[in-house]
């Protein structure tokens, strides 16, 4: 291999570096205004009046968006309206929308609009919502527009149900010896990515909507705001620049939806709408939050039998994509073990928190805590090695998934090696517990995950390749650059497939959906599969137009010829050929005479073989394969006090095929640094009226530059036969069994079982009976 697998630096890194690179908060427009937002102060309240009289007296104010109702929203479910109207349902929720001269006026001028509430009761967590009698937060469920194979259940707080029955559950508690069963939940919390939220909107004189937003979904942006207001699909243009980390967290459509209403409120003058961080935290989509019960049922040697599952997700205020999350967490609820025996429920529930959307990892770190935490419960049942109980019961080719799936080498990979591995890594055989002194213990906590991609089953991706007159290539794809740096890597698979300098292919980063080919999302780590399948079929369909004119012009059968260093050359004699720069426009003869023409190469791809999933029992398949790894943290834990200092992180992950190392490994630490943050400390902490209490960065903390451990990270390489070069995406999977492993960890060193997140040195005090 010529490209693939070595450490090529990003195709973006200049740019970023130098601060040359181009976010959505930097483009300005002559005549340009600005759009701010007014917020609601309760979590759940009836609007009774609203008086905008003193934001009009503001020199510079263009319009106010207040008591207007619009058509709802939601990509599953329509249940949210673009700015409240009759009645909130979070704290953060859009109430008012005001366009200006400037920021700054903007922001005045919203602040001096007046509302006046009727505070009403509060859902305040998921386990609320599902009990009998609660606090409806949507009383018109029934008559929400919904897209088909969504199942909400109306009079209740349930946006969406998913069921698995794999076997029988009678048999399986009938063939098992030992039980374990706990309860386990957290909060929702935040991407708090670095950039936040922004979006543009100009609707000009000729019918054409610009927006320009910084978003993980523009073709979703452009569908949506067709399916909502009617306007045609041609007439819509989404650009989308590098965006400043996304996480799944926008991947949501809502700003833009708002810039749109307020251009067009102006008369369609462009407006820009940049969220503040507080906005951005609790305005915006956020990270979901769990209620699970879990019981397991195994042999006396450690076989699982059974499982019993029950998980309710705190979807929020509206449903968004929480449905989805819902339905993948139902999906892989297991974890990667073979279980005969599975009966699990997961519901998408209805609360008064902001609403939920999609989070790196898409509801597996979150189902991971509560399956990893019973199965170390489970093990100390047992008296066995948690490795070892993990280890005989790892899923296997032949074995099948909660869907019923039957997984071969390709579509599952090697979790025993992986755990294998990660024994090596961090040392097991030393023992999971050490004393350090009369104080402190030094422990280790494991865990395994695996993750499939539960997008739709028609997703599909496409790629576009022209050259430029020295022979060097572009690359236009849809797939957005969020730090990932997949662009990179679909430039190093045309390279290794051309065999070709990966420096003369340029890559297109700003996205035009009218021009650029469509990328369904860039989400559930796709980006690599899809967009890299595409790539291959652009790269054949190139080689295929190369091939046909140079046979013209050295006379040979395109049989004869091979493509390589930017040549079209004989395969018995690599000195007769001819370079792309003399043929990709057409080839001229001496004459004049002129043969050919420009070369465009196309691909496609679009997933295959996935089915819907039975609502009745799960059975399908919704995803092309599952990746599996192991994961470990050791801690040192002050058993007076109760605080701890993470000491090393390691994660071992079957990548199918390394495309390029330092990338993946950079994905995989930064996968790693969120899940460690969400575990230990990040969460929204909600007052009993369901307010959020901690809107700020100062306040909302995360994992800080100097405060990480030091992480070990190795790969499995089993290929995937269908995937490019056989890689599997790795964008999400170092973030999987990060909080389960703080908790197995600090289970064993405070000595107490923990099952909330984040583990705070005060909850770990308070669960082991520190309020007396």
């Amino acid at each position: 291999m010529g490209t693939i697998g070595k450490s090529v630096i990003r195709k973006e890194a200049y740019s970023k570096v130098t601060g040359a690179a181009k976010y959505t908060a930097d483009f300005q427009a002559p005549g340009m205004l600005h759009a701010a937002i007014l917020t609601s102060p309760y979590a759940h309240a009836r609007i009774l009046d609203f008086d905008v009289s003193a934001a009009w007296k503001i020199k510079g104010v263009r319009a106010i968006l207040a008591g207007e109702e619009f058509p709802l929203v939601g990509e599953e479910i329509r249940d949210r309206p673009p700015i409240a109207v009759e009645r909130v349902r979070h704290y953060g929720e859009v109430v008012a929308l005001v366009v200006a001269d400037t920021p700054v006026t903007a922001k005045k001028a919203a602040n001096q609009i007046k509302i006046q509430y009727e505070p009403l009761p509060v859902v305040n967590s998921a386990f609320d919502a599902f009990q009998d009698g609660s606090v409806l937060v949507h009383e018109k469920l029934d008559s929400y527009q919904r897209k088909e194979r969504i199942y909400p259940i109306p009079g209740t707080n349930v946006a969406h149900r998913s069921k698995i029955r794999k076997g029988s559950m009678e048999e399986g508690w009938k063939a098992s010896e030992v039980t374990a069963e706990a309860s386990f939940s957290f909060g929702p919390s935040d991407h708090a990515a670095m950039e936040t939220r922004c979006a543009i909107a100009e609707i000009r004189p000729n019918g054409e909507i610009v927006i320009i937003t910084s978003s993980q979904a523009p073709y979703m942006v452009k569908n949506l705001i067709n399916e909502y207001f009617g306007e045609p699909l041609g007439n819509i243009i989404v650009e989308t620049p590098l965006v400043g980390g996304g996480y799944g967290g926008k991947a949501s459509v809502q700003q833009e939806i708002l810039a749109y209403l307020a251009s067009k409120a102006v008369g369609g003058k462009p407006v820009k709408l940049l969220y503040s961080r507080e906005e951005d935290l609790v305005t915006a989509s956020c990270h979901i939050g769990l209620h699970a019960n879990v019981k397991f049922g195994c042999t006396r040697d450690g076989k699982l039998r059974a499982a019993e599952i029950l998980f309710l997700f705190d979807g929020g205020a509206y449903s968004d994509k929480s449905v989805d999350l819902s339905r993948a967490a139902a999906v892989d609820c297991t974890g990667p073990y073979q279980i005969d025996h599975v009966w699990c429920d997961s519901y998408c529930m209805y609360t008064n928190h902001p609403y939920a959307g999609p989070f790196r990892g898409f509801s597996h770190s979150e189902l991971s805590f509560a399956i990893e935490r019973t199965l170390d419960i489970l093990a100390q049942k047992l008296k066995m090695d948690p490795l070892e109980l993990r280890y005989r019961n790892a899923i296997l080719p032949g074995h099948t998934s909660p869907t019923q799936v039957v997984f071969n080498q390709s579509n599952l990979g090697n979790l025993r090696e992986c755990i294998n591995k990660l024994k090596a890594l961090i040392q097991w055989d030393e023992g999971q517990i050490v004393k350090v002194d009369e104080r402190k213990v030094r422990v280790k906590g494991v865990s395994c995950s695996w993750k499939t991609s539960t997008i739709e089953t028609d997703a599909s991706s496409g790629v576009i390749l022209t050259f430029n007159s020295d022979g060097s290539i572009n690359l236009m794809s849809g797939v957005i650059e969020i730090g990932t740096g997949t662009k990179t890597v679909l430039a190093q698979i045309l390279a290794e497939r051309l065999q070709m300098d990966i420096e003369k292919i340029h890559v297109r980063m700003q996205i035009d959906t009218q021009t650029t080919p469509e990328h369904w999302k860039t989400v559930a780590s796709r980006g690599t599969f899809m967009a890299g399948n595409a790539v291959l079929q652009a790269a054949e369909d190139v080689i295929t137009q190369l091939k046909d004119i140079a046979a013209v012009v050295l006379k040979a059968p395109t049989s004869d010829l091979e493509v390589a260093d930017s040549r079209v050359y004989l395969r018995d004699d690599p000195a007769i050929g001819i370079g792309f720069e003399r043929i990709v426009y057409g080839y001229q003869y001496p004459n004049g005479n002129s043969i050919g023409g420009q070369i465009i190469g196309k691909g496609h791809y679009i997933l295959r073989g996935l089915t819907h999933l039975d609502p009745e029992t799960g059975a399908g398949k919704p995803g092309p394969e599952w990746t599996v790894s192991a994961h470990a943290i050791e801690i040192e834990f002050d058993r007076r006090d109760y605080t701890y200092r993470i000491i090393k992180a390691a994660s071992v992950i079957d990548i199918g095929r390394i495309l390029n190392e330092k990338a993946a490994r950079g994905q995989v630490m930064g996968a790693m640094s969120m899940g460690l943050a969400y575990a230990g400390r990040e969460s929204f902490i909600f007052d009993q009226q369901g307010r959020v209490l901690n809107p700020q960065l100062r306040t909302y903390r995360p994992i800080h530059y100097g405060e990480n451990p030091h992480y070990l990270i190795d790969f499995v390489e089993t290929p995937q036969k269908d995937a490019p070069y056989g890689a599997r995406g790795v964008g999400e999977h170092g973030i999987l069994g990060m909080p389960a492993a703080l908790g197995n960890g600090l289970s064993i060193a405070a000595e107490v079982s923990l099952h909330h997140l984040p583990l705070t040195p005060e909850l770990i005090w308070r669960t082991k009976g520190g309020m007396g």
